[in-house]
């Protein structure tokens, strides 16, 4: 018997075959007839669907991103399992994410990759030496973590100088203390959650993907060492345009906070150019083509 509007109720999609994302924001996500429902509330913004009753392909995407103004019924959690697609909470536009339950992926290939190359010197070297080459135009000869990212911190520099100037923003450098951010100058607050928001997308990409995300390649210490890592591809083209566009827009609107700014560009950069789907083809790439 046939349930459901996607099949038999044993059906399992492979995720190559789904779709990839969906946000869903402001509205209740719930059961019906073995599928999936999602009741949205009234439109705001650019979310993706109009008020009104909506029917989700439940084994039609991978991963359901819930945005702010949503519920979940235990119904649709347990459908969701049974699909073995994800749900993850996220902020607007996916520059938060609060939390989302393992992904339970078809196979365990990409985290298996991901720990032998982790776990070797050499290889883990190459993929760091190939994540530089992505963002500074140049394969570095140095095999060496240390030197790499003494390379890559200068020309960090020389980014945040250059990009202060396109947006036509006073630069002093990067400065700011952990235990007061709100003491710093209104581009590099800006940095702070433009950079936050940007880690957001890189965490739902390796939570989509099922990668581990103690094991990064550059970084070492943090817990989200692989979600770093993936964010700082994407410095250059989202994280500082956007943080020195806010500030500029900040210092000509200073009845507005900065941080709301920051986000909200983030979150439309996120959405219009792709970035989450882009960061998940990345991770895959990364990983799968090796040595």
């Amino acid at each position: 018997m046939l349930k459901g509007r996607l099949g038999l109720d044993s059906a399992k999609v492979p995720h190559g075959d789904r779709a990839g994302l969906l946000y869903l924001a402001r509205g209740a996500l719930t059961a019906r007839d073995g599928t999936l429902a999602f009741q949205r509330g009234s439109a705001e913004g650019p979310d993706a669907l109009a008020q009104g009753d909506h029917a989700i392909p439940l084994q039609g995407v991978s991963m359901i991103l819930l945005g702010p103004g949503s519920t979940v019924s235990h119904d649709a959690l347990r459908l969701l399992a049974h699909a073995r697609t994800a749900l993850a909470a996220v902020g607007e536009d996916g520059v938060r994410l609060y939390t989302a339950p393992p992904l339970i992926p078809d196979r365990s290939g990409l985290a298996r990759l991901q720990a032998r190359l982790w776990a070797d010197d050499d290889m883990r070297i190459m993929i760091a030496r190939r994540m530089y080459a992505l963002r500074l135009g140049e394969v570095l000869p140095h095999r060496t973590l240390d030197v790499l990212r003494g390379i890559e911190g200068a020309r960090v520099k020389e980014s945040y100088k250059i990009t202060a100037e396109r947006f036509g923003v006073p630069w002093r450098g990067r400065r700011y203390d952990r235990a007061d951010p709100l003491a710093a100058d209104l581009p590099n607050q800006a940095l702070n959650h433009a950079a936050s928001a940007v880690e957001a997308a890189a965490a739902i990409a390796v939570s989509a993907t099922a990668t581990v995300p103690q094991l990064g390649f550059i970084h070492e210490d943090p817990g989200q060492s692989f979600v770093l890592d993936i964010a700082d591809l994407w410095r250059e083209t989202v994280t500082l345009p956007c943080a020195f566009r806010a500030a500029k827009r900040a210092a000509e609107r200073p009845d507005m906070p900065v941080e709301r700014i920051a986000r909200r560009l983030t979150g439309e950069t996120l959405a219009k150019e792709q970035v989450i789907p882009a960061m998940i083809d990345r991770i895959k790439t990364l990983i799968e083509e090796g040595p």
